[in-house]
């Protein structure tokens, strides 16, 4: 898989030297030793207490975006999922560390137990104050004897970061860590992830995830079928729910491990919140990528019991740029939807003629939903054939509620459902289509002429023409051929327009018009061959 590096072998220097020259003057980096990368803050106090973490790399933000006033005071970075080593830590302690002392925030790995405990001996040797709290918040698997550390940690950074800043005394910071340092985490994710510079491997059919995955891209405790989210949310939040059953009010941080989109992400918070788990956050972090697993298409929670210090801590903002605050969870604000949006009432009628031919139509379109989806995936967003059916399904479900006998009527009525029903510019020319169709209806034209008015609006509005590869170019010919009253002939039309497509290297419109010549060749236009497919069925019919 093609990565955006150099080599691998310098990755986490570029890495670190990318972040500090992004971050304004916020940041610095310590100097002389490729080996050493820590992140520290530009402008430190040395008499509070620091607050040092760090781990291997490919967590990010984790943990150098969180180096700043109120989390961390320094982040130490490994390699790649690797521990970093003894002197990196060390060199991380002794840069920010004055006579208030330091505080350590391990997460449970063996090797990041061993390198930053023995970093901290040796500061200890050298005359530093130094805590350490290691983390282990990971609930996987119920038994074992050393939990890992995984996103929970980030509530330790913040109550931590926020306890030093306040000017409290080491003991202080540390004992509020080590209450943080009490959440509970469950991870699950459909894809492993891919290190840089090296080829991705592939553990899970389609439709599979796993449940209580690590961060490093070790497999999970448990290989499931993929639910819902509803049902994800459920399963996951019954879990954690027993891990902290004694609780009254938590705090809620939904983690994207790296590639889960924001939709996903949003959806599965609503979901979590909706639970009984749900019902009793009071701080929600999140949804964000926070801790991340480079790029595993997966999610994370993790919960925390509150107390007022706690809650004080998380609830404080902090001008770190990779935090994304913490929200206090109220119900949703509804307003009504403003008047004026109601639009026509129309007056239903039977037509049977007019009924089959709708329904024909429509139903050729939901069922050609996933062909020209395929079809839009290779020169659009993969969507088109969703469009289609989605204004087909709307019509379907209203169809004994339009006037069919009332053909210019009905045009009105099919402008307003497939407005209504369908997104984006399809939506929009579809409406005014129809909605000019009808227009002319009412006039005196006969169909052809009024189906030539929609395409002549079409035109108008949407800019484009014959012959720069839109759906243009199967309902031209095709509208022109239904002036002879063939639907035969304007099916065949439609059907030799939409192939003709596929020989157009460039287009007037729509998001086919961003590609070059070698990616439209030899793919019909979905929308024109939506178009032909409807004339099919409506001559069919």
């Amino acid at each position: 898989m093609a990565h955006f590096i150099d080599t691998r072998a310098t990755l986490v220097n570029d890495a670190v030297d990318g972040l500090v020259a992004a971050s304004g003057g916020r940041l610095a980096r310590l100097d002389g030793d490729p080996d050493i990368r820590v992140v520290l803050r530009a402008s430190l106090d040395t008499g509070k207490v620091a607050v040092v973490s760090g781990g291997g790399s490919g967590h990010e933000p984790a943990h150098a975006g969180f180096v700043g006033p109120g989390l961390l005071s320094a982040a130490v970075c490994g390699d790649v999922f690797a521990s970093p080593s003894v002197d990196a830590v060390l060199a991380g302690i002794l840069a920010v560390t004055g006579p208030a002392g330091c505080l350590l925030v391990i997460k449970n790995y063996a090797g990041d137990r061993l390198n930053f405990g023995l970093a901290a001996e040796r500061a200890r040797a050298l005359g530093r104050r130094i805590e350490t709290v290691v983390v282990s918040d990971d609930i996987a698997l119920p038994d074992a004897k050393q939990p890992r550390g995984v996103a929970g940690t980030l509530f330790v950074h913040k109550v931590a970061g926020h306890a030093a800043e306040m000017g409290a005394p080491l003991e202080r910071v540390a004992a509020l860590a080590r209450r943080a340092a009490g959440a509970k985490s469950l991870g699950i994710a459909v894809s492993t992830c891919t290190i840089p510079g090296s080829p991705r491997s592939e553990r899970l059919a389609e439709g599979q995830a796993e449940l209580g995955l690590g961060i490093h891209g070790e497999p999970g405790i448990e290989r499931i079928a993929l639910p819902p989210a509803g049902e994800l949310a459920r399963m996951m939040a019954g879990r954690l729910s027993d891990a902290v059953a004694a609780a009254g009010r938590l705090a809620l941080l939904v983690n994207n491990l790296g590639a889960a989109s924001a939709l996903e992400m949003q959806v599965l918070t609503r979901a979590v919140l909706a639970t009984e788990l749900g019902r009793r956050v009071r701080l929600l972090i999140g949804p964000a990528p926070l801790m991340t697993a480079l790029d595993m298409h997966g999610a994370s929670l993790s919960v925390l019991p509150l107390d007022d210090e706690l809650e004080a801590a998380l609830a404080e903002p902090v001008p770190v740029p990779a935090w994304p605050g913490a929200v206090r969870i109220v119900p949703p604000a509804l307003r009504p939807v403003p008047e004026g949006l109601t639009g026509e009432a129309f007056t239903p009628s039977h037509d049977a003629v007019a009924a089959a031919r709708i329904t024909a139509v429509a139903q050729a379109l939901v069922a050609a939903e996933d062909t020209l989806n395929a079809l839009d995936a290779k020169v659009g967003d993969g969507d088109a054939g969703t469009t289609f059916a989605g204004a087909a399904r709307a019509v379907l479900a209203g169809l004994d509620r339009l006037p069919q006998a009332d053909h210019a009527a009905l045009c009105r009525a099919l402008a307003e459902r497939i407005g209504r029903a369908v997104g984006g510019s399809s939506g929009v020319l579809g409406s005014i289509f129809f909605a000019a169709a009808g227009s002319s209806l009412i006039g005196g034209a006969g169909w052809p002429e009024a189906l030539s008015q929609g395409v002549a609006r079409v035109q108008d509005y949407g800019g484009a023409r014959p012959g720069e590869r839109t759906l243009l170019d199967a309902l031209v010919p095709a509208v022109d051929a239904l002036k002879g009253g063939d639907l035969a002939g304007a099916a065949s039309a439609a059907r030799t327009g939409a192939e003709a497509t596929a020989e157009m290297e460039r287009a007037g419109a729509g998001r086919s018009s961003y590609l070059s010549a070698g990616d439209l060749t030899g793919v019909q236009d979905p929308g024109a061959a939506g178009v032909a497919i409807a004339f099919a069925a409506l001559a069919e019919a």
